[in-house]
């Protein structure tokens, strides 16, 4: 086992006991590559402040880093496609609070076609459909899957748990409805990235309780899994952009309301002892991430609980990463994963 293929945190355990400074080491290791560096840059040139210094109505209304993987793209002249020829469809999802938006990703072909049902990050507070929209297209097309990108209240308006009951709330509505906009309820699949991730995990956990249809698979980006913020990766990455540790407090301050509903099990997924039976799943982290630690243990406890998982945790990346295919080379090999993770769990 060489120093370079281990995680970071494994690395820092090891070499502690023999004196060497871990926290130099923790730094040298957890930089950018180039093209992760190069987003960050241009996130900076875009002025975005952590969302600690901000308020709610500020936090919403800046550029994001969606938009900062944008712009490269656009300054390096790379075409949209093969991503573009995706068909959008929008629509309202009925729930007891109102109507849930909703974006359909149509791929190309006949059909009927397996389903996805996609939630977006933004720690329940900010972002919405149109942010996250790299990932869902690129998993509409890679996987000839219907993609259907729900929308869900946000906090501090609507404070947890209305966005896990939204995520819920749409993902019945889907199996009951799908089959009238071309999908294959049989084979469901929920994926989701951050905050997002805490949901899509807690409906196939929901799915398996109610003895409901369970999806086939979950793929969870960079999850928010558990309420311990003093894990080796917040220590290592508690100033990291776009999401540092005090970001996250912020987030925590704004959905919840006292930091005692952390302990709630739909958030600390790792305190959890009931995993047993739920579906299989992929788990995607970033290296550079203050929640990638409470992924990766995440990840262990469904194996110890004879889930199968498929699980990897991309160097020099941070959160946020998995949307930037078209500009991050290991956003490209995650997408890459989950898609044949998903095309397997469809084939079955």
């Amino acid at each position: 086992m060489t120093l370079r293929s281990l995680t970071l945190s494994t690395a820092v355990a090891l070499l502690a006991p023999l004196g060497f400074a871990t926290a130099s080491l923790a730094q040298d290791m957890a930089k950018p590559t180039t093209e992760m560096q190069a987003v960050l840059d241009k996130l900076a040139a875009l002025d975005v402040k952590p969302f600690s210094t901000l308020s709610v109505p500020e936090a919403r209304s800046q550029a994001t880093p969606a938009d900062a993987a944008r712009a490269i793209q656009w300054d390096k002249r790379l075409s949209t496609n093969p991503e573009a020829q995706v068909t959008t469809r929008d629509i309202a999802i009925p729930s007891k609070a109102g109507g849930l938006a909703a974006r359909v990703y149509i791929p190309g072909g006949k059909g009927p076609f397996p389903v996805v049902v996609y939630y977006h990050g933004g720690g329940w507070v900010v972002a919405d459909i149109n942010v996250y929209d790299g990932a869902p297209r690129a998993l509409a097309l890679g996987a000839s899957a219907i993609v259907v990108s729900v929308e869900y209240r946000h906090a501090p308006e609507h404070k947890f748990p209305a966005a896990h009951e939204d995520a819920w709330t749409a993902y019945q509505w889907i199996v009951e409805n799908i089959h009238e906009l071309n999908g294959n309820a049989d084979k469901i699949a929920v994926a989701g990235e951050s905050a997002g991730g805490n949901l899509a995990a807690n409906v196939a956990l929901m799915a398996k309780s109610m003895k409901t249809k369970q999806p086939v698979h979950q793929l969870l980006v960079y999850p928010v899994a558990g309420n311990d913020m003093n894990t080796p990766s917040y220590k290592e990455n508690a100033n990291a952009k776009p999401l540092g540790k005090a970001d996250m407090e912020w987030f925590v301050k704004n959905a919840f309301a006292s930091m005692d509903e952390t302990s709630d099990d739909r958030l600390n997924l790792v305190g959890r002892s009931d995993l047993a039976g739920v579906a299989p799943a992929t788990l995607i982290m970033a290296q550079i991430d203050p929640l990638r630690s409470e992924g990766e243990a995440y990840a262990a406890k469904l194996k110890d609980a004879g889930v199968k998982v498929e699980t990897k945790t991309y160097p020099g990346v941070t959160h946020e990463f998995f949307g930037m295919a078209k500009v991050v080379p290991e956003a490209k090999q995650a997408v890459d994963m989950a898609i044949a993770d998903l095309t397997a769990a469809f084939a079955k």
